[in-house]
């Protein structure tokens, strides 16, 4: 897959596409549907499939403190759309300059100048351009002028719901992990490099893979059980993520991770982390001696559960 960072370096690439455009934060079952079908196209009209996402996502610019914390950073999101046989990615900057863009002249100058696009798919709730002019409807009537086809992206539904990121989160927050599965169709995972940390979980006897996530919100907290996969081996364990309360944490969300039947050096190295029952939320503990004692009963509750060692 190409990734293309910014409108200037599509200058080259002369052959048209098919596009669709969003932040396909998560690229959950609806977003796959959406990506199926450009496929289809990209291979009925000869040319490339191609998603246009933002950096950073427009709500994140426009309110970055109230903006709903990320499914995926963007390498996982990168990740997960090549898995999915996209062609290209056109990152574009969300900044000042994009954001002051008409309707009319995002359509000529991303769409038409820049992509050469032949095909879009696109929501029929999709806005864009200053002050949202844009809608579905501008869209099939600039397509009409321009030469492209415009098509409604499908809606997938689940149990009667619609499948959407926002979803996704309320599910990762009530901890209904199943769910979460059923809507992305596949665990939910977060990953990063494991860096030093305090090491207090050594000193209480449970040494963690201290992962970083370089985010400033974690769509889950709490305590899992989970599967955490590095250098093509797998490892079963139990995590904690969060801001860490009795030990005084710097507000920042954490991941730390246990793993069972492992003895190793995971310094530097990257782990993804998948999620797959909740065993509690995360907790203040008055004494160090409480949070040991909880950490233990979390440890144990892993092993039975992966291992099929019975509870004490």
């Amino acid at each position: 897959m190409q990734l293309v960072r910014g409108l200037h370096n599509l200058l080259p690439l002369t052959q048209g596409c098919v596009a669709t455009i969003g932040n396909f934060d998560g690229v959950h079952r609806g977003h796959q549907a959406i990506l199926a079908r450009l496929r289809e196209r990209a291979i009925e009209l000869g040319v490339p499939s191609c998603v246009v996402i933002f950096e950073p996502q427009p709500r994140e610019y426009f309110a970055p403190d109230t903006a709903p914390a990320r499914l995926t950073r963007l390498r996982e999101k990168l990740e997960l759309l090549a898995a999915e046989g996209v062609d290209r990615v056109l990152c574009l900057a969300f900044n000042r300059r994009l954001r002051e863009l008409s309707a009319a002249e995002f359509v000529r100058q991303v769409l038409v100048e820049g992509l050469r696009i032949k095909h879009l798919e696109v929501g029929d709730d999709f806005r864009f351009g200053c002050d949202r002019s844009g809608d579905f409807a501008f869209l099939v009537q600039a397509g009409e002028q321009q030469g492209f086809t415009v098509e409604a992206a499908l809606t997938v539904e689940l149990d009667g719901d619609r499948v959407s990121s926002t979803r996704v989160r309320q599910a990762l927050q009530a901890g209904e992990l199943e769910l979460v599965e059923r809507l992305l169709g596949r665990p939910y995972a977060l990953a990063g490099r494991v860096l030093h940390g305090q090491k207090l979980a050594r000193q209480l006897g449970s040494p963690t893979a201290n992962v970083q996530l370089k985010r400033r919100k974690a769509p889950l907290t709490g305590v899992f059980l989970v599967r955490a996969q590095c250098q093509g081996k797998s490892f079963q364990g139990v995590a904690n993520i969060g801001q860490r309360p009795t030990v005084a944490g710097d507000g920042s969300p954490h991941l730390e991770v246990h793993l069972l039947q492992f003895a190793g050096d995971l310094y530097g190295q990257r782990l993804t982390v998948q999620f797959h029952h909740k065993l509690r939320d995360e907790q203040r503990f008055a004494s160090l001696e409480a949070l040991k004692t909880a950490i233990d009963a979390d440890v144990a509750a892993a092993r039975a559960y992966w291992l099929g060692q019975p509870l004490d």
